[in-house]
């Protein structure tokens, strides 16, 4: 029972230094890295392994005596299948780097299992640009807060850290290391009177995301109905201007027809003059004047069209000539 536990503390102490004395790398998802070693002909003679993750899987190595390089692509999972190159040298290239192959690199001794180096990589993927979204109550309209309710969002991913910053002090940040979770988000109060600049930002070591905040886009108070009601009342405006425009139009056209028959009427009116000639030859008759309906074909007598009207004359003779 002793003889285990101290078997165990001793690999526990091994890892543990050998992680002290590893060398960091950290590349951007779909790069290559090189592990790069010394080794020496005998150290090449007597083959070495190379293993990944906790549990030591040996995805390569180059064998005692004969100096063969051999891959082990179908192990941790096939993650490495043609992307694991192994060189005379001793270094370990991986092409296409993925966030999977993030991790401790262990390359040993094969006769004698003596570790000869650690590499620590880690593989980050490219950043996305931090959305910024209104996350005040919808039932409650922004005459009746004094603040708005922002929440900033991002992909979660390794090393991600998700911050606020008005102006260039930072005000607070978020991580999360269980990748499980697909997304991290960061609320943020901001006063309606507040001008200052703020700002989100979403970074790794390797990259970061800018995303600025306006409250003019995301936090307007002189509007207190929901953005759907400000839609149908443009409508509603919109559909009442047209209508008013239409009656407008019919009116004024209503309007000069009244106006042009009115100067038609007076027209004729100022045509109306009657011309009578005087008869010298017979005192004893007058001339009686009388206006007949338009017709296609009119019966007259004498000479008598006047404007647009046609007149019937007759003649009669004066019945007071004879009284003298």
């Amino acid at each position: 029972m002793m003889k285990k536990m101290f078997v165990v503390i001793l690999n526990c102490f091994w890892s543990l230094s050998g992680v002290a004395g590893s060398e960091s790398r950290s590349v951007m998802e779909g790069d290559s890295v090189t592990l790069s070693v010394s080794l020496t002909e005998t150290q090449r003679k007597e083959g070495i392994s190379w293993k990944f993750g906790p549990r030591d899987v040996t995805i390569a190595e180059i064998e005692v005596g004969d100096n063969n390089i051999r891959p082990y692509e179908d192990r941790a999972d096939g993650r490495f299948k043609g992307r694991v190159k192994l060189d005379h040298s001793g270094s370990l290239t991986i092409t296409n780097t993925k966030t999977t192959d993030s991790g401790l690199y262990k390359v040993s001794q094969t006769s004698s299992d003596k570790q000869l180096s650690v590499f620590n990589i880690n593989v980050y993927a490219p950043l996305p640009v931090p959305v910024i979204t209104n996350a005040s109550p919808e039932n409650t309209s922004s005459s009746e807060r004094s603040n708005c309710s922002l929440l900033c969002s991002v992909l979660n991913g390794r090393g991600v850290t998700l911050s606020w910053y008005k102006g260039k002090s930072l005000l607070f940040n978020i991580s999360e290391s269980n990748l499980n979770i697909s997304n991290i988000s960061l609320p943020l109060e901001v006063e309606y009177q507040d001008t200052n600049t703020y700002s989100c930002v979403a970074q790794h070591p390797l990259s970061n995301q800018t995303q600025d905040y306006c409250l003019t886009d995301l936090c307007q108070q002189c509007s207190g109905l929901p953005f759907k009601y400000i839609v149908l009342i443009c409508c509603v405006v919109g559909v009442l201007m047209i209508v008013a425009a239409v009656l407008i139009f019919c009116i004024r056209r209503k309007l000069r027809a009244t106006a042009n028959k009115c100067e038609d009427t007076e027209e004729d009116d100022n045509k109306f003059t009657i011309h009578k000639e005087d008869n010298e030859e017979d005192d004893n008759k007058f001339t009686t004047y009388t206006r007949v309906p338009e017709v296609g074909a009119s019966t007259y007598e004498g000479d008598n069209e006047v404007g647009d009207s046609i007149y019937e004359v007759s003649s009669e003779r004066n019945p007071y000539n004879n009284i003298i």
